[in-house]
């Protein structure tokens, strides 16, 4: 897939295409020597064709020039003390590995072509050129190596961490200009499932950013669980300075990521609740094309990854947004391909479900709502006991889990919480001590002093529970 390239890099290599290099002086200083300036000036600003020409005729002599052969130093190698030819010949090289299939082929040939770019990738902060320009031409390399052999080169093996740990940097840049540079670099890396598994491995520097870019776009805050807030799409952007192409640029990688469902569900989930996330995107979503790429990553994970994520999709209530969808005139084929498959997933999943299911999942994700469950007596009276037995107490240490956090952003999962505490001790009375030894008595009774008063209330109502049979044997 083709993506037009960033503004601000391209401005970049624009600016330095302009500035006149000192040649000769050069030569004169031993920075360079007079073959290397001759092959240089052979191919630089004369037109496509011309500069092909001349290259496929002595493919090795460029290869050489660029990457080193032998004794022959390379001419990043020879002009070390130089940046400004440094950079100059970046971006040059860049233009010729476009313009040139027959060298591009040769480089990604080569065993040890990368070995003068990678160390380039150190230098200094997200603004210096040099590392900025080396990521791009070592993004196009890697990316021409990864599609020309189906088993990964040993040599992109270890170029892969460590391109993603430079792009991974302008992803956490607070310029927007340098985080679609490094979303663009991702995605023409993750081309083949083992590239796709070391992003991952490296998620915490790779997707995490990523996600925080997606949360800036929803209005969504995370802290101890999240807070998925709305917001309104504009021309621009959907919210928190998020502009349309950086979002799809980030979809897009993300999609790109989901092929690897079965190994990144679960965690992805847990870690991110993506699924929370991808609902409320759903619904802001500004363009078709967006809608069609949180449609497809979605459909690719909840295939592959459906023990684990089922059940979040039905507590978020996914398969009501997946219906106000199909309300909608939407005209791209694919985007309707996929909205059916995910409806039709989702409806042959919820038509087995129990309410005892729902109520088990809704725990398991982590993150309570006030769903019909927490306030129906009849199903406490009846599913009370299974809670506490269910796969060797799974759901109280749940409980545990979710009223050991803070949930600063969203107060009412504590709430929530406490109410089904009280519920648990109300009907099985006999089985109290089991809950006072999780811990879970101590933590209700500490919320009555919350700064929330839904909490308070909550909390409150559950240790009355406990005062009732204060005086039991």
């Amino acid at each position: 897939m083709s993506l037009e390239p960033p503004t601000y890099l391209t401005s970049l290599q624009n600016n330095i295409r302009a500035r006149p290099i000192p040649w000769e002086g050069a030569v004169r200083a031993g920075n360079i020597t007079e073959e290397q300036l001759r092959r240089v000036k052979a191919v630089d600003k004369v037109r496509k064709d011309s500069r092909q020409k001349t290259i496929e005729k002595d493919v090795n002599a460029y290869t050489s020039l660029l990457a080193g052969s032998g004794s022959e130093k390379s001419i990043l190698e020879s002009a070390t003390r130089r940046t400004d030819i440094i950079q100059y010949i970046l971006v040059l090289a860049g233009d010729l590995i476009n313009d040139v299939p027959a060298l591009t082929s040769a480089l990604v040939e080569g065993n040890e072509s990368y070995r003068h770019f990678l160390p380039l990738l150190t230098n200094s902060t997200t603004e210096d050129p040099i590392p900025l320009l080396t990521s791009s031409l070592l993004a196009n390399l890697v990316s021409a190596s990864l599609r020309a052999t189906p088993k990964i080169s040993q040599k992109d093996e270890v170029a892969l961490p460590k391109l993603f740990s430079y792009l991974s940097t302008l992803t956490k840049s607070a310029d927007t200009g340098l985080q679609d540079i490094g979303v663009q670099g991702y995605s023409a890396l993750l081309r083949t499932k083992r590239s796709r598994e070391i992003f991952w491995k490296e998620r915490k520097d790779t997707v995490e950013p990523l996600i925080g870019i997606l949360r800036a776009a929803a209005g969504a805050t995370k802290d101890n669980g999240s807070s998925l807030g709305g917001g309104r799409a504009g021309e621009a952007g959907i919210s928190g300075g998020v502009g349309i192409q950086l979002l799809y640029h980030v979809l897009l990688v993300l999609w790109q990521l989901s092929f690897e469902g079965d190994l990144i569900g679960a965690e992805l989930e847990s870690e991110h609740e993506i699924i929370a996330l991808y609902t409320n995107l759903l619904k802001l979503s500004p363009k078709e094309k967006t809608t069609r790429l949180l449609l497809s990553t979605l459909r690719n994970l909840l295939s592959l990854s459906k023990t684990n994520l089922l059940p979040n999709a039905v507590v978020v209530r996914l398969p009501a947004m997946l219906s106000n969808l199909n309300s909608r005139h939407l005209s791209d084929p694919d985007l309707l391909e996929d909205l059916s498959g995910l409806s039709d997933m989702l409806d042959e999943y919820t038509k087995t479900q129990t309410t005892f299911d729902e109520y088990a999942a809704e725990v398991q994700s982590g993150h309570l709502r006030w769903s019909p469950p927490h306030r129906n007596p009849t199903f406490w009276r009846e599913n009370a006991r299974r809670i506490l037995d269910e796969d060797r107490g799974s759901l109280p240490k749940k409980l545990v889990e979710i009223l050991s956090k803070d949930w600063e952003t969203d107060k009412q999962v504590l709430a929530i919480a406490c109410n089904d505490v009280g519920c648990l001790v109300r009907e099985v009375p006999e089985r109290r001590h089991q809950l006072d030894k999780l811990g879970l008595k101590a933590r209700v009774m500490a919320l009555m002093t919350d700064r929330e008063e839904s909490v308070r209330w909550e909390s409150l109502r559950a240790v009355g529970e406990w005062l009732r049979y204060t005086f039991e044997g």
